[in-house]
């Protein structure tokens, strides 16, 4: 039994050990010796896991835990707590419950009067906070960002309105888009970076404007591959940051450059293309709603 569990208690402890982000080598001390000594380890894929136990020579058995996981798995390692037999948690990279599974079966645990004890190691949120530069020494962790619809603009929004700097999470398939909104709502001139392949063989912390950023990510010099942690900098331009108003007007200023490109002899899709690289903002919102009104005049 780990040197953390001793001690007389009702039922085993629940152990949240965090996992390497991509370099095999940081995972730490502890976290491999409580990996090794508990009798199961719950990971949210078990052949990922195994390879980094593999590689420290954890033999341990594993069973797996993720988010399409029924009410019985949880239901299963409940009672194989409540037997007195101690669990680690762990997922395929950085901490469970951080964007990752395992929220339910802490909560469950806890909630029993359970023994939980967080073992920290290599964070993604961290890693690009202090890789970035930008974040400032008060920000915020917003996780993945809804794909869509009204809940999707009003985290934008929130966003946007707060002074603080920002993390978020995004699939590679989506990261242009997202900072093409993130551009169109926190402003264009707002400083942001994209921190891709954290602690990997190719990681890369591309900084600038978020409108760069999204410019950079619309054309391909940003790659569309690996795992994304987007910062938007901390507002450093006094008074409150950009509100929607302001993005607003921004995306006025710019329909006005698409229409005065056009005026002096650019097509409207080239226009369009122009000034969204420019901006950050999404070419559709310059070409089609330009385009409807020039129909309609």
């Amino acid at each position: 039994m780990p040197a953390d569990a001793e001690g007389a208690r009702a039922g085993g402890t629940l152990y949240i050990v965090a996992t390497p982000i991509g370099n095999l080598g940081d995972v730490t001390l502890r976290a491999l010796e409580i990996l090794r000594t508990v009798p199961l380890i719950a990971a949210e894929d078990t052949r990922h896991t195994r390879r980094l136990l593999d590689r420290h020579g954890v033999q341990t058995r594993t069973t797996s835990y993720h988010a399409r996981s029924g009410p019985g798995r949880v239901v299963a390692l409940l009672d194989h707590l409540r037997g007195g037999a101690d669990l680690a948690l762990v997922t395929d990279a950085g901490t469970p419950a951080v964007s990752d599974p395992g929220g339910e079966l802490v909560a469950a645990w806890a909630a029993e009067g359970g023994t939980v004890v967080p073992v920290p190691g290599a964070s993604a949120v961290l890693a690009a906070v202090v890789g970035s530069g930008i974040a400032g020494p008060r920000w915020a962790f917003e996780g993945f960002l809804p794909r869509s619809g009204r809940e999707r603009r009003e985290r934008l929004a929130r966003i946007a309105a707060d002074d603080r700097g920002t993390v978020v999470y995004e699939a590679p398939g989506r990261a242009a888009g997202t900072l093409a909104d993130l551009a169109a709502t926190c402003g264009a001139d707002r400083p942001a970076a994209v921190c891709r392949e954290l602690t990997k063989l190719h990681e890369t912390i591309e900084r600038g404007t978020l409108g760069q950023l999204a410019a950079m990510a619309a054309d391909g010099r940003i790659p569309a591959r690996g795992e994304f942690a987007l910062v938007v900098g901390a507002w450093l331009g006094g008074g409150a940051p950009p509100s929607e108003a302001a993005a607003a007007d921004a995306l006025n200023e710019a329909r006005a450059e698409v229409e005065r490109l056009v005026g002096e002899g650019s097509g409207r899709s080239e226009a369009a293309r122009r000034v969204a690289a420019a901006t950050g903002l999404p070419r559709r919102r310059l070409y089609n709603v330009e385009g409807r009104r020039s129909m309609s005049g």
